[in-house]
């Protein structure tokens, strides 16, 4: 037997209808045909990804980013300087 596959459109339909609360999970499993537990599992879904819609894209980035960057310059510095000693030796 294989597992039914919904598409996101479809789980966030149900879980957005879930989160209303203004039908019952049981009334709403038996409408689309799916287990209550599976709507609680979309709703918490969707309840923690929330968050992510309103992110403010401004922010500065990261400490990790910062200090990728660093160490990035720090090489190209250090090849550079290699490069032109070995320029004048030649």
């Amino acid at each position: 037997m294989q597992r039914k596959r919904y598409d996101p459109e479809f789980k966030a339909r149900v879980a957005f209808e879930a989160l209303k609360g203004e039908e019952t999970l049981s009334s709403i499993a038996s409408k689309y045909g799916i287990h209550p537990n599976q709507i609680t599992k979309w709703k918490k879904q969707l309840q923690s990804g929330m968050k992510d819609i309103f992110k403010d894209g401004r922010k500065k980035p990261d400490a990790r980013n910062d200090e990728l960057e660093n160490k990035l310059y720090e090489e190209i510095g250090r090849l550079k300087f290699e490069l032109d000693w070995l320029k004048k030796k030649v």
